[in-house]
């Protein structure tokens, strides 16, 4: 998605080799017509899936899975990563380890919002070592139900993740490939 690659060449910021951080438009400050547009080309992208539900994890995921489901008319559901005293105990689990944050957290959904009819989009904002797209990907399959495909808006190709969705039979696809972020620079991959 070229809107995209140029938002990361133009406010992304390489912190190292494995680090990019965009948060002026994804993570922290929203760029909702970029969002408006990554939701278009994931509706796209996914169309012939029949969708019925989008999950993403809170709260990076938030914006560009929103604007996924807004374009598909479909619910969106996110994992939570803190316990809320509202949620109960009849829930989903899994444990998943973040790479940006370096450290393990539990993800839990409502079981009331997943069923074994449900064929399910997830969206991740990142992808690197596929970690929690595997974690929501269980939720989902604890559920009895479907992934009909995982969505993600930058990829880190150099690092393991889509390796590992592929391995799980996963339909991947990422809107922004990053091959290297070598040098401070960032180098874009083709998708694949």
């Amino acid at each position: 998605m070229k809107q995209l690659e140029q938002k990361i060449l133009e406010a992304g910021i390489v912190l190292n080799e494995n680090v990019l951080k965009v948060d002026s438009f994804l993570n922290h400050q929203v760029d909702p017509q970029l969002m408006l547009s990554i939701g278009q080309a994931f509706a796209s992208l996914f169309e012939a899936e029949g969708i019925m539900k989008v999950l993403t994890l809170e709260s990076s995921g938030i914006a560009p899975a929103v604007m996924a489901a807004l374009q598909m008319n479909v619910p969106l559901l996110f994992a939570r990563k803190r316990k809320s005293l509202t949620l109960g105990d009849d829930l989903y689990m899994e444990k998943v380890y973040s790479f940006t944050k370096q450290e393990e957290c539990e993800i839990t959904v409502s079981r009331k919002f997943l069923s074994a009819e449900d064929r399910v989009l997830i969206i991740d904002d990142f992808l690197a070592n596929g970690d929690a797209a595997i974690g929501l990907a269980r939720i989902v399959e604890q559920a009895g139900a479907q992934v009909a495909g995982i969505g993600i808006v930058i990829e880190k190709a150099f690092q393991p993740g889509r390796k590992k969705l592929n391995e799980h039979g996963y339909l991947v696809h990422a809107l922004a490939r990053i091959a290297s972020l070598e040098n401070g620079k960032v180098t874009f991959a083709a998708e694949i």
